[in-house]
């Protein structure tokens, strides 16, 4: 017996219920007029075309299932399939490619792409709460991947795309970015943004860190050019956690995906996170970040656009 040897990932009407009691906590609620007295099942019938987790609502005479308003809204998938789906990218630390979910779910190659985007965007946090709020010490570092589209390709990191990432060492948690430069004028507004005034900075020698010491508690920095990773005065003062945070993400972005365009690279960096944020180190096994993830899906739509061939 395996985990996916479970009823909702093979039995449409368990998946449905599944889900039903992930997203409506409460009981069925009419995504059309919000009424929670009058919802009753419709019974699936295949013969009069009647679909599985069908509910009707006795107040506006309106029909929904637990999809309508969420990611999953409009799939053409079974949702058992997806159910899968879900599992498989929070229990894989580095991530799974759309390639080997096209072949393990048996679907074609650009359903199993748009779910695994669906999915990433259920993942993505609205958490916009600043680190380090009680004093704590907060690291922050950035990294280079990939390869900007029509760049030419230079020295050091002008060609590649560039990600910010901050990490709380007290609640374990980080947050990743797209960012256009890596220059003071560009990485200072973001940080005042994310962390609170009271925390304690700790970053490489980049010179676009140099202004932080004027609005934290404190700034501590190594020089890696130096060869210089902790400070062997105050070992507090180092990078080493969001450097390590990178080390996962860029394993999965090279060795999983292989390549990732610009325009879904904010997805990618919301899978990392999440997973990140929801390891077994902060108290959530796998069935526990499924259900985290399938949390995150309401309120959400995701449309499929195919790609300008001409761009």
């Amino acid at each position: 017996m395996s985990v996916l040897s479970r009823p909702e990932f093979h039995s449409e009407e368990a998946a449905y219920a599944h889900l039903e009691k992930i997203v409506w906590v409460d009981g069925p609620v009419c995504v059309h007029c919000g009424g929670v007295g009058r919802i009753t099942k419709v019974k699936a019938n295949p013969a009069k075309r009647i679909r599985e987790g069908l509910w009707r609502c006795g107040d506006c005479k309106k029909q929904f299932t637990v999809k309508v308003g969420t990611v999953f809204e409009h799939m053409r998938l079974p949702l058992h399939k997806a159910m899968q789906a879900v599992y498989l990218m929070t229990s894989s630390k580095k991530g799974i490619s759309a390639h080997q979910l096209h072949r393990i779910l048996e679907v074609t190659y650009k359903s199993a792409w748009f779910l695994a985007h669906r999915i990433r965007e259920a993942m993505r946090s609205d958490d916009l709460t600043p680190f380090g709020g009680a004093g704590g010490v907060v690291e922050v570092d950035e990294t280079f991947i990939g390869h900007l589209k029509g760049a030419e390709k230079r020295r050091a990191f002008h060609h590649k795309m560039k990600v910010l990432a901050l990490v709380d060492r007290d609640s374990g948690k980080a947050r990743t970015m797209v960012i256009d430069d890596v220059n003071a004028k560009t990485l200072l507004p973001i940080v005042l943004d994310n962390v609170a005034r009271e925390a304690r900075i700790m970053t490489d020698e980049h010179s676009g860190y140099r202004h932080l010491k004027d609005h934290f508690a404190g700034h501590g920095t190594t020089s890696h050019g130096r060869g210089e990773y902790v400070n062997l005065e105050d070992r507090t003062i180092h990078s080493n956690t969001v450097e390590g945070y990178f080390s996962i993400f860029k394993r999965g972005m090279k060795g999983v995906f292989q390549h990732c365009g610009e325009q879904h690279l904010h997805r990618y960096l919301a899978e990392f996170e999440f997973r990140y944020n929801h390891r077994v180190a902060l108290g959530y096994n796998d069935p526990d970040r499924s259900c985290m993830a399938l949390h995150g899906i309401v309120g959400k739509r995701l449309t499929y656009a195919r790609p300008d061939l001409n761009a």
